[in-house]
């Protein structure tokens, strides 16, 4: 009896060692798991530090260089990641002022879409009720893609101060892909981007004619931006100009100077910067050198501007030709030979697959070329003279021999 009693303790002890185990075991992720938790918390903290450093540089920065030089009249309304001047009288921002930072690289924070009067304009801002249904997009100014990064920056430019009138064809269209031509050059740069954003003002314009309005928004005719780098040694800058309606051609070919933009709307950009860094950046008008390596788009060039000569078209006017007998022209920015058709595409101004028009020279035509037309015609001006057909909703014409290419100048000149 007393080794039946002594084996049952026995047993009973090493059943209980998987318990006390099992009892550690918890306790110890348990352990973890708020220790986890108050490093999570810790990191949340410090990110949010971070971005309110980050973000005070912005101001900084954009305060000693990145402002219009205020006029009478101005007050300058400072929200987390950008600056405005808002116009009363017209209800929209005079202008907006920001800097797309490499931290818009990672910003994956969603749209908030939940626009609010702007509580810092003494005199009040536009109200939702005033574009609700009004045919126009409420477009905005500083793009709340360039502040996905943080919050309180991204909610920031969901205020009526940030927005004005534009009509969807613009603000979704050629608008969009210029706000996505910055992101690129801060994406593919690794540099900063100092952007000025707004409408042109002028006494006269129409504005929204809802019967439920509260304010009466003006709708701007023309929009600029203002883009420049001006971190290291050698600042840059470009600008541009759209009118509030579709576009057809792509955003380079509104590229334009400063100093125009600066004749347009009566403002002094850059006024902070030495006379002679101001006076050179602001005549630029060069947009290759927004393209930093890597960039999709990188080599495309501007259409040629219509109206060609001798009843000539350029790339961006080809889909109008669909169906007929063209001549088309417009530089030839890459080609490439299909491994499987082994046809030569040529593309033109834009890169694939992004060109508005392209020219194909199938295998069974390459002897009718006394050059090689992938190597030769590559970065030449040309026009190609065929019947424009349409695949993949792009415009093509299929060159059948060499007497079908000229170059622009030949073709211009008739020689």
């Amino acid at each position: 009896m007393k080794f039946i009693a002594t084996l049952s303790v026995l047993v009973s002890a090493l059943w209980c060692i998987p318990c006390h185990a099992q009892y550690d075991l918890d306790q110890h992720l348990r352990r973890i798991e708020e220790q986890h938790a108050r490093l999570q918390e810790q990191e949340k903290a410090m990110i949010a530090r971070l971005d309110s450093a980050k973000l005070a540089i912005v101001r900084r920065d954009l305060t000693a260089k990145g402002l219009p030089k205020l006029e009478t009249g101005d007050e300058v309304i400072v929200h987390p990641g950008h600056m405005l001047v808002y116009s009363e009288k017209f209800e929209v921002p005079k202008w907006t002022a920001h800097i797309a930072t490499p931290d818009l690289i990672t910003g994956n924070l969603a749209r908030i879409d939940s626009f609010l009067p702007d509580p810092q304009v003494k005199t009040g801002t536009a109200v939702t009720v005033d574009y609700w249904n009004s045919g126009y997009d409420r477009g905005h100014m500083v793009p709340s893609a360039d502040m996905r990064w943080n919050y309180e920056a991204l909610k920031g430019t969901y205020y009526y101060s940030n927005v004005c009138p534009q009509v969807p064809e613009l603000n979704r269209g050629t608008w969009a892909e210029l706000e996505d031509w910055g992101r690129r050059y801060v994406n593919f740069s690794k540099r900063r981007l100092f952007i000025v954003t707004g409408p042109v003002l002028r006494d006269g314009l129409p504005t929204m004619q809802k019967t439920d309005r509260q304010n009466e928004v003006a709708i701007p005719e023309l929009f600029w931006k203002v883009i420049a780098d001006l971190d290291g040694d050698k600042p840059k800058a470009i600008a541009f100009v759209m009118r509030n309606a579709a576009q057809e051609y792509p955003p380079i070919s509104y590229a334009v100077t400063v100093d125009s933009v600066e004749a347009l709307t009566g403002l002094d950009f850059f006024s902070a910067l030495d006379d002679a860094t101001e006076d050179r950046i602001e005549a630029m008008r060069e947009p290759k050198d927004w393209y930093a390596e890597g960039d999709p788009f990188f080599g495309e060039v501007e259409p040629l501007k219509a109206p060609l000569p001798k009843g000539m078209f350029n790339t961006v006017q080809a889909k109008y030709h669909i169906g007929q007998t063209s001549t088309i022209c417009g530089t030839v920015v890459s080609t490439r030979k299909t491994a499987k058709a082994k046809a030569i595409y040529l593309n033109f101004d834009r890169m694939h697959p992004h060109q508005d028009f392209y020219a194909t020279i199938w295998e069974y035509n390459g002897p009718n070329f006394s050059y090689d037309p992938e190597v030769y015609l590559m970065n030449k001006k040309i026009c190609v003279t065929g019947k424009v057909t349409i695949y993949d909703d792009i415009p093509r014409i299929s060159i059948n021999n060499e007497s079908e290419v000229r170059t622009f100048e030949e073709a211009a000149t008739g020689k």
